[in-house]
């Protein structure tokens, strides 16, 4: 079974245990310029209850489709766990609007449940580069440069965009994924759970001791992945919903209404304690 197949059973089952809320609205960035930081490159879908789901748009013209659908109103009172099930879905807008449900339920779990991840200690997944280390980088995040060219351990990045391929300024850009293989700890962008690369990557990183996958949108039920070798997903609470939505529609920063999380296998008690939780 693939991820999606698995999130969506987990979420298959909560929604057995009684009633979800509804969707409230889809909350779209202003039409994407140059991407920076994480700027325009999210959408959040709200349900009901305040819970929201986050998931990247930038993938194709995945932004321009929500934005001509009426910018996804249509979607206010929709089923959640129906959208969710779109995540399985072979096209990237279908796929977005998906993960961004399956993410808002994994949040109303949560909160029903009581459980809240803990605050991450880092900006880049808690790897804690050494200088005799090998690191890898799963999509180029150029804020983290910094933390692992410090720690004088080498950097290798794989990347998708053939423009960025070669040598950069203390670090080497690669398209070959076959090269993260030899990386003792290895740092993701959680797009690997839109682009339908997860599983391939994920298969040339079972040498590497540490894989930490970090994002905005990596708000998603974390079991299936720690099964598959990820050892921390690191993403964002939302703490202030109001705030963080009128935040993403000005495309201004959303740090000051949410805080970045790392959950671990040794944090996470696992979906069915929360399940039970929440009955």
């Amino acid at each position: 079974m693939s991820f999606a197949d698995d999130y969506l059973a987990q979420l298959d089952a909560f929604a057995a245990r009684g009633p979800l809320p509804r969707v409230r609205a889809l909350h779209l960035p202003p039409p994407a310029t140059e991407p920076e930081a994480n700027k325009g490159e999210f959408c959040a879908l709200e349900l009901e209850d305040g819970s929201l789901g986050l998931s990247y748009v930038l993938l194709g013209d995945t932004l321009a489709r929500l934005r001509a659908e009426d910018g996804g109103r249509a979607l206010a009172g929709a089923d959640p766990l129906m959208l969710a099930r779109r995540y399985a879905s072979a096209d990237s807008q279908a796929r977005t609007l998906g993960f961004a449900a399956a993410n808002a339920l994994t949040r109303c779990l949560f909160d029903r449940a009581g459980f809240a991840p803990p605050a991450s200690r880092d900006s880049i997944g808690e790897m804690a580069p050494a200088a005799n280390e090998h690191i890898g980088m799963i999509g180029l995040f150029r804020p983290l440069l910094g933390r692992v060219l410090d720690s004088g351990a080498r950097l290798t990045v794989v990347e998708l965009n053939p423009a960025l391929a070669g040598e950069a300024d203390g670090y080497r850009i690669t398209l070959d994924a076959a090269e993260l293989e030899s990386c003792d700890k290895i740092v993701s962008t959680s797009t690997l759970l839109l682009n339908d690369t997860l599983d391939r990557m994920l298969g040339h990183c079972r040498a590497a001791r540490w894989f930490a996958m970090v994002g905005p949108g990596a708000g998603c039920l974390p079991d299936a992945l720690f099964a598959r070798g990820v050892t921390l997903l690191g993403g964002n609470w939302i703490l202030d919903g109001r705030g963080f939505v009128d935040a993403l529609a000005r495309a201004a920063p959303t740090s000051l209404y949410s805080r970045k999380t790392a959950l671990t296998p040794a944090s996470y008690p696992g979906f069915e304690t929360l399940l039970a939780r929440a009955e």
